[in-house]
């Protein structure tokens, strides 16, 4: 019986390592768990959800996850951040085209993200970490913002905190500023509750705990102090003006397929809006504006449709801002007209940041070889404007930033230098559906207005259209796929905020913060590898 027991119990305990070693292996995978998941939290912090304060335990956890590892494993977890972040944000990408695009597009993007987590753990072991860390992530949002193909800025941080306390940190430096201050605040949570926790083992050096506390109280300080910053308050009068959502035939990329549909939508829009007018049942706007391919026709090469906009604005007794596709001298534009009711098209704008994929495709012969139907999306590339858009609507001045380019902190902020008293926005999302892309898009509208102070109008196609405040607020907006309009006055501003003012020194002031964090975590690894003789 001895001898049976024996035997039997024998592989009990001969498999107990592997069982054991099978945890470790859970547990080594813990990390990369927590970053992906600190990825999908940071995601869930953005509209059009108000989640905005999920941004800090995001960043808290990527944090943990990064400390003190390897630059290859960092590289790695900062990949699946980008990853739990970047796809379910940018799944409207793939709307109407397929996941191929949407993925490509992800991975690529995600690659920034991962360079940055491989910094990040570099300066992980440096005193006062959550600056150097903080400014890494600026640093690499700088990047993705340029590169490749013009840069994509979607899912910067900043985009995420409309509705948060830190916004007014917009005023101060921008977004690089505001995405900063929430990050660095991320990082300082993950100290603190580090710090916390190890104080239970023996002594805490209070200069770590004080570059924890500091690293929580400045931004929030900071942003509740640039408040004074923020006010709605007219400085040049103010102006009465209309946002005209005509809507489309259809959703999707087909939107424009039905002749001159998306043109008389608008028309009829701004003709009932008209009628109200001369009811007294709603205020004559001073100007209106119409959205981004808001007319489907070329009104410079058709006699009909210059016919449609010309009624419409002797209907309305006003200018209108109307959007269109123009073929002129050879090259494909996106461009805003400013029609006059008596004097006919006075001004242009032709959009300056295209879209690549969209507007234009990059690598033309290499896509084609792999995917013919992708080139067919886009037949012709369009060609860039080159001059800042500020329309004349009488004394009042309005900049414009078309759609992608409210994105980009350049397309915006030199119409506010070039005198714009107001900015419009005009967008066209019918090709996204009802994703969560024209959310994303509003926020980023908001960002800009508390960013220059100045009133931000959205005139969309098929919605969400909307009215913006100085201090970020929204007015008055729409729905999604109906006919609307909105007819308000709003105040008028011709002050600079720091942010306006400065340009893009905060960014490049945090960029060398960043080089400086790295320089130190390079020459300190250096001085060890020398130490230990390697």
């Amino acid at each position: 019986m001895t001898v049976t027991a024996t035997s039997v119990d024998r592989p009990d305990r001969l498999q107990q390592p592997p069982a054991k070693g099978a945890r470790a292996r859970l547990i080594r995978l813990v990390p990369a768990l927590v970053s992906a998941l600190s990825g999908v939290l940071l995601y869930v912090s953005f509209p059009p959800r108000t989640l905005w304060w999920l941004a800090l335990p995001a960043f808290a956890g990527f944090a943990w996850a990064l400390r003190g590892r390897t630059w290859k494993t960092a590289l790695g977890l900062g990949y699946l951040f980008g990853l739990g972040f970047l796809l379910p944000l940018l799944v409207w990408t793939g709307v109407e085209v397929g996941p191929g695009p949407w993925i490509a597009l992800v991975v690529i993007e995600a690659v920034y993200v991962a360079l940055v987590g491989a910094g990040i753990a570099a300066v992980s072991r440096l005193p006062g970490r959550p600056l150097w860390a903080a400014a890494l992530w600026t640093a690499g949002e700088a990047v993705r913002a340029r590169m490749p193909f013009g840069g994509f800025p979607w899912g910067k941080v900043a985009f995420g905190q409309a509705d948060g306390v830190f916004l007014p940190l917009a005023a101060l430096g921008g977004t690089p500023v505001l995405g900063f201050g929430v990050v660095l605040c991320g990082f300082g949570l993950f100290e603190i509750v580090r710090l916390v926790l190890r104080r239970r083992d023996g002594e805490v050096r209070r200069s770590a705990a004080a570059v924890a506390l500091l690293s929580v109280a400045v931004p929030v300080v900071s942003a509740v102090g640039a408040r004074g910053l923020v006010s709605d308050k007219a400085e040049a009068g103010t102006a009465t003006v209309a946002v005209i959502q005509g809507n489309v035939p259809r959703a999707g990329l087909e939107f424009n397929a039905q002749r001159r549909a998306v043109l008389d939508y608008h028309a009829r829009e701004t003709r009932r809006l008209a009628a109200r007018v001369a009811a007294g049942k709603e205020p004559r706007p001073d100007f209106v504006l119409w959205p981004e391919n808001s007319s489907d026709i070329d009104p410079f090469a058709a006699p009909d449709a210059a016919a449609v906009i010309q009624g419409a604005a002797e209907a309305i007794d006003a200018p209108v801002s109307v959007g269109s596709v123009v073929e002129r001298d050879g090259r494909l534009l996106n461009e805003q007209i400013l029609w006059d009711p008596v004097k006919g098209p006075l001004q242009t704008y032709d959009k300056r940041q295209v879209q690549p994929f969209g507007e234009y495709l990059p690598m033309r012969s290499l896509i084609g070889a792999i995917n013919g139907e992708w080139t067919s999306m886009v037949r012709q590339d369009f060609s860039r404007g080159d001059k800042p858009g500020v329309f004349g609507f009488g004394r009042v001045k309005v900049g414009l930033a078309t759609c992608y380019e409210a994105a980009f902190d350049w397309a915006v902020r030199d119409t506010v230098t070039h005198g714009a008293q107001m900015i419009s926005v005009p967008s066209n999302n019918a090709t996204f559906d009802r994703s969560e892309m024209t959310y994303q898009q509003l926020a980023m509208s908001r960002v800009r207005a508390v960013e220059h102070s100045r009133t931000v109008t959205v005139p969309v196609t098929s919605g969400v259209s909307a009215v913006i405040m100085p201090d970020g607020r929204v007015a008055r907006h729409t729905g999604m796929f109906v006919p609307a309009h909105i007819d308000m006055k709003v105040p008028l501003r011709t002050s600079e905020t720091p942010a306006t003012r400065l340009g893009i020194l905060p960014e490049l002031a945090l960029l060398l913060v960043a080089a400086g964090g790295l320089g130190w975590a390079g020459a300190m690894a250096a001085r060890g590898r020398r130490a230990s003789g390697v």
